[in-house]
């Protein structure tokens, strides 16, 4: 199972989380984000994958910060085409696309992403772009049929181990932490994390 620690920023904080062997680290490249990142941070994990998330961004924006980070993933949250996820393939890269989620009739924006994307990221629907750090209704996959393997997102805190024990879906590859172990924007409560990370491991095995 897949854990994802997004929003990271600080060095010291980079490195701790990694320690925690995380397996992907989330990097905001969006600019109206509280996490965004404005410049490459002085250290980068190099044991886990480094996964840059987009809104919307141009692909020159995106290319040069795949570039400038060695991004291993790319995170797109907005109405990035079907044909620019197979071109980031065609690329190399991994490709994830995010979409927000309050009934079932949302799952159907996925189709047109099935051939071109290696994950989707389920997240709760808000009228903003990005992360909501709010929970949606997990029943709601029930109804996903496609191949194409997801990510829980949206509001997972230190309080969600108990839901996530309960889940099961035969798609669910991960999930994606990030503001619920914060103590601010971009600084990751590595206790909470370790003790979360420790916890949800055991349940999994």
């Amino acid at each position: 199972m897949i854990i994802k620690v997004c929003g990271m920023r600080e060095p010291d904080n980079i490195r701790a989380v990694e320690q925690l062997g995380t397996d992907w680290m989330g990097f905001i490249l969006y600019d109206r984000s509280p996490r965004f990142v404005s410049r490459t941070p002085e250290y980068l994990p190099v044991s886990c994958r480094r996964v840059g998330v987009f809104v919307n961004a141009t692909p020159a924006y995106l290319y040069n910060k795949v570039k400038e980070l060695r991004l291993d993933i790319v995170q797109l949250h907005g109405h990035e085409s079907p044909s620019l996820c197979a071109e980031l393939r065609q690329y190399g890269l991994t490709v994830v696309k995010a979409f927000p989620v309050e009934s079932e009739k949302d799952l159907e924006l996925t189709v047109p992403y099935e051939h071109c994307c290696d994950y989707f990221l389920f997240d709760k629907r808000v009228s903003t772009f990005g992360g909501s750090g709010q929970s949606f209704p997990w029943n709601v996959l029930d109804a996903y049929q496609a191949s194409v393997p997801f990510l829980l997102s949206g509001g997972l805190s230190p309080d969600s181990l108990a839901a996530l024990r309960m889940f099961h879906h035969p798609r669910w590859a991960g999930i994606d932490l990030n503001s619920c172990f914060e103590t601010a924007p971009g600084v990751k409560d590595i206790e909470a994390l370790r003790h979360f990370i420790r916890s949800f491991r055991d349940s999994t095995l």
